[in-house]
């Protein structure tokens, strides 16, 4: 179902699927509307003159520019792409040209600027004005045309300026060009209001996941029990009749080699560790695969946890199958009276983890967590059932939050795809825009 956002955004001025509005513009070539990639003289650059820098994250693919960063004219004349006040911008390499990465140059604050070499630029003449030219760039045929023409071996594919120079577009007159663009800035900016509504949402939703499971696992589930100081700074309060214990009586390293038979497995943030050959299926890649001194490897059960590389960052990963991981990791296996369920949120909360980083500032210099530094950070114990009772509680409300998470995402998904239907529409003459005549017929033009 359409989000309602895009049932509001529907075009009221009609939404004729046949391209009668451009019957009468004129077939040309980017180059006979725009100067591509223009040169810059050196003569136009006054030395000291500030002027505004441009990487490519400086960029964003909704068209937003961040100037914070400028610099010395001075410095930039050489080794970087150049553009005025004014000019197009669009990213030329993959996969920032199939993100939609480009912009107008309208607010740009200083008089010229240089950025990344992997911007082409667009600085159109008196046939044409730069909105009108960056939403061509923003058609869909223009990106799918563009995609399937790039040139340049895998991970450094290009379009090319020869693409972007001889790209037809029909032009309509600049009246009915300037039309077309304000009905666009205005249905793309309701659009983008929308999205960032939803955006928004999604915020805070992700916010109440870890403030929810943080109270969870350190407070319980009960408002009304007891509390006492649990002396221990990272874990704060916890209810009377629970124990606090040092990591290495509720957690045993798992020393032993990888066993004959074991799988190799990945120890992923996103899904815990799992047999190598199920994350390649869903993350849509290959990974590296050891082939020899296997017996190295450590052995892990199901329902272990293992301190990896990203451990500092995301916590520590649950196993969800047996197999063997590299040497380097460390395999904790839970004690008597630990729910894995339970700490599986317990040890990948944000405090937790902020907690363990505490311990290791070592770890910016290249080293990985050990046991050491896990059995530093003391743990909460419910009792058993407890645990398994939060357990519950967080696998059911958590599953409902990442469905709403979902549809979120699907809402935002659909209000970009209309977004670019919406575009594309307009400048090729597939609605009816206010002020746009319909013409009789497509007339060929080259221009001098």
């Amino acid at each position: 179902m359409a989000a309602p956002e895009i049932l509001q955004l529907q075009v009221a001025e009609g939404t004729c699927s046949s391209s009668d509005t451009a019957k009468k513009w004129r077939i040309c070539r980017l180059k006979h509307v725009a100067l591509i990639n223009p040169y810059l003289s050196l003569s136009r650059v006054r030395w000291g003159e500030p002027a505004s820098f441009l990487p490519m994250e400086a960029v964003s693919a909704d068209g937003q520019v961040d100037y914070s960063e400028p610099k010395d004219s001075k410095n930039l004349v050489s080794g970087f792409t150049n553009f005025e006040a004014g000019d197009v911008i669009l990213a030329k390499i993959t996969p920032c040209f199939e993100n939609g990465k480009g912009a107008v140059l309208s607010d740009m604050p200083t008089r010229v600027g240089f950025g990344s070499t992997e911007f082409h630029v667009l600085r159109a003449n008196k046939k044409a004005i730069p909105n009108f030219i960056y939403y061509i760039t923003k058609s869909d045929l223009f990106m799918r045309q563009g995609e399937a023409l790039m040139i340049g071996s895998a991970g450094q594919k290009r379009v090319s300026t020869s693409y972007v120079e001889n790209f037809q577009l029909a032009l309509p007159s600049l009246h009915e060009q300037r039309k077309i663009v304000d009905f666009l800035e205005e249905k793309t900016s309701l659009i983008a209001q929308a999205i960032s509504k939803k955006e928004h949402q999604i915020e805070l939703l992700e916010e109440r996941k870890q403030i929810l499971v943080q109270q969870a696992v350190t407070r319980g589930l009960d408002p009304a029990s007891p509390m006492r100081n649990a002396g221990i700074e990272w874990i704060g309060e916890i209810p009377k009749h629970w124990e606090v214990r040092r990591s290495k009586f509720t957690f045993a390293q798992r020393k032993e080699l990888a066993r004959k038979n074991d799988i190799q497995l990945s120890a992923t943030q996103s899904y815990g560790v799992i047999p190598q050959d199920e994350y390649e299926e869903k993350v849509g890649r290959k990974v590296v695969k050891i082939l020899f001194n296997l017996e190295k490897r450590k052995h892990v059960e199901v329902d272990d946890f293992v301190i990896s590389m990203r451990s500092f960052q995301g916590g520590l990963e649950r196993a969800w199958a047996s197999g063997c991981i590299r040497s380097s990791y460390v395999i904790l296996k839970p004690l008597p009276g630990i729910d894995p369920d339970y700490y599986s949120y317990l040890l990948k909360s944000k405090r937790y983890i902020a907690a363990l980083q505490a311990t290791a500032n070592f770890i910016r210099d290249g080293q990985d967590l050990n046991f050491e530094n896990f059995a530093l950070v003391d743990l909460p114990i419910p009792p058993l059932d407890e645990q398994k009772e939060i357990a519950r509680y967080l696998a059911s409300w958590l599953s409902k939050a990442d469905r709403s998470l979902y549809l979120l995402e699907q809402q935002i998904t659909k209000l970009k795809e209309y977004k670019a239907t919406l575009i594309n529409s307009a400048v090729t003459g597939k609605i009816k825009v206010p002020g746009v005549v319909e013409p009789a017929e497509i007339k060929e033009r080259e221009f001098a």
